[in-house]
Formats: C-alpha cells, sequence, structure tokens
C-alpha cells in the first residue's frame, strides 16, 4: 500500500510506528511537508520508504492510495480541496476544521467532483456509528463533555479564563455549542465535532470543555437522547506525546487504514 499523510507532527509519527510494528503493511509513505521541513519529516516516519513534498500537486502526483490528513485546520484549509479534487480518498484527523461552513461545503463539492471520499474516523470517541444511525430518525439530543489535564488547555482561550498551573479541582473553559467549541478550540475539541457531524449537527450539540488537574488522560463523555435508542459513553484515553491528542485517535486512523488494505472492513 502507498499511504500519503499530511503533516509529520506526533499523530503522524506515532501512526508510522504503529504501522511498522502491527500493520497493515505499508511499502511507501508519501509526505506533504511545509518547505524547509523536508529532514523532520523523513525522521518523523523514519522505517518506511519515504518520499516528501512541499505542495499539494505533489502529493497527488505520488498517487497514493489513501491520503491521511494529521496536520491541523490549517493545513486542511491549505491542501485537502485539491487532493479530494483529483480523486484520493482523504481521511480526515482535523475534523473541527469541518465547523467552518464554507470550508465544510468546499471540501464536500471538491470530493464530489473528483469522485473522491471524506471519511471521519471516530478518533479518541465511540459509537459514532450508532449515532450515525440514529440521526435520520430526528428529535436526536447530544451532550458532550470532553475534559483534558491543565497542559492540555495551554495556548488556548483557557488560559485567559484560568491559573491553569494552579487549578487544584475542575474547572469549566468551555460552555456552549460544538461549533463554537471547534472555533475557539481548533485542537481539543474534534470530539465534539464529530459527534456533530454524525448527529444532531453542530448549532444542535452541545458541548462542554474541562481542565481537571486529576484528570489521568484525556476523557471524552457523551449522552444521546432519541426517539430510537438512548445510550452514553465514557472513555478514558491515554494521551499521545501531545497532550492535546489521544492515543486512541492515532489507533482509529490506523483502523481506517486497515479497512482500505484488506478484505474486510469493520
Amino acid at each position: 500500500m502507498h499511504l500519503g499523510l499530511i503533516g509529520y507532527g506526533t499523530i503522524a509519527a506515532t501512526l508510522a510506528e504503529l504501522l511498522a510494528e502491527r500493520g497493515p503493511r505499508v511499502d511507501r509513505i508519501t509526505v506533504l511537508a511545509r518547505t524547509g521541513r523536508e529532514d523532520a519529516a523523513r525522521d518523523a516516519v523514519a522505517g518506511h520508504a519515504v518520499e516528501v513534498v512541499t505542495e499539494a500537486p505533489g502529493l497527488i502526483a505520488a498517487g497514493p492510495d489513501l491520503v491521511v490528513e494529521c496536520a491541523g485546520h490549517a493545513a486542511v484549509s491549505a491542501h485537502v480541496a485539491p487532493v479530494l479534487a483529483a480523486g484520493l480518498d482523504v481521511v480526515l484527523a482535523s475534523v473541527g476544521a469541518l465547523a467552518d461552513a464554507g470550508l465544510h461545503d468546499a471540501l464536500l463539492a471538491a470530493a464530489q467532483d473528483g469522485g473522491a471520499r471524506l471519511i471521519l474516523p471516530a478518533g479518541a470517541v465511540g459509537g459514532t456509528d450508532l449515532l450515525a444511525a440514529l440521526a435520520p430518525a430526528g428529535g436526536l439530543e447530544v451532550s458532550y463533555t470532553g475534559t483534558k489535564p491543565p497542559a492540555a488547555w495551554k495556548g488556548t482561550p483557557a488560559d485567559t479564563l484560568l491559573d491553569l498551573d494552579a487549578l487544584t479541582e475542575p474547572a469549566v473553559v468551555f460552555e456552549g455549542n460544538a461549533r463554537s467549541a471547534a472555533e475557539q478550540f481548533p485542537k481539543n475539541a474534534n470530539v465534539a465535532a464529530t459527534l456533530a457531524l454524525a448527529g444532531a449537527g453542530f448549532e444542535a450539540t452541545k458541548a462542554r470543555l474541562v481542565a481537571d488537574p486529576a484528570a489521568p488522560g484525556n476523557i471524552h463523555a457523551y449522552e444521546v437522547v432519541s426517539p430510537v435508542a438512548r445510550y452514553s459513553m465514557r472513555i478514558e484515553n491515554v494521551a499521545s506525546g501531545n497532550a492535546r491528542t489521544s492515543l486512541a485517535t492515532v489507533y482509529s486512523l490506523r483502523r481506517e487504514i486497515a479497512n482500505r488494505a484488506g478484505p474486510l472492513a469493520v
């Protein structure tokens, strides 16, 4: 399999390591990285046959079987539309970028034009298959709470609200809808965006973000009420090398690759 990666940070590096250790087999990786960061990109995915490009046309010309984005909202805006328009399927880790309605519509239009798919992985949360199945029934109510250690909120608006280093008990850093959560906390609200897109939409999905010094990792909890079924989930994830990102996100990306590479998709 030939895999394309947009980004070369913690998620990409951990994913490459996981693929090398546990498969599926990837014969070649093409990484889209910023100009001047080619060596860093090669180091991030060491252990694989690697080609580094610095623009979307280079990634498209390389012709990967599947592209995985793991570089953040700015990279989604800059690179994903032309890749989709060229007919390459893209797995999107930075789901929160789709809170931008204009970008959301542009990416779907590009995918339609190219005959490609924009794939939203479950990421750090489970149950999105059931949530998406319930959505057409209408009357859907979804409430999400994301809890992370204070370090995960550094460099976000929470810094101006709280003394994160001095926290001794849980503190709410945001409460509102999923769109506002994703817009204000782009590196911390991908789960809220995933739930919104799978279920009731950005405006109707309630989101609450919490900084908790006692949190053992990144905790995602949500409740769903519909005319068809009711359920709740709570998942305690181990943080990856990036405190904002759960390790389960990387495993979710690996699953999407395995679904493409193998004879059975689950």
